[in-house]
């Protein structure tokens, strides 16, 4: 029986861990450009969804402030 070579091993699972990190690495990359594409074309949706977001927040806003005051 031969014995193993651990450092081919350790040398595989290294380039596989950085195959996989690159990988993800341009996964994000996509999905940050293709999120800021769709920001310069707003659809109603989008827009009716963060002025929902911008009126929730508000509210604690004033809440905060009237706590500041009293």
């Amino acid at each position: 029986m031969s014995n193993r070579n651990y450092k081919f091993e350790k040398r595989q699972k290294d380039l596989a861990k950085k195959k996989k990190k690159e990988e993800k690495k341009q996964r994000q990359l996509a999905r940050k450009q293709a999120s800021q594409e769709n920001s310069d074309g707003d659809t109603p949706e989008e827009g009716a969804q963060d002025n929902d977001a911008v009126e929730e927040s508000a509210p604690e806003e004033s809440a905060a402030e009237e706590k500041t005051s009293a």
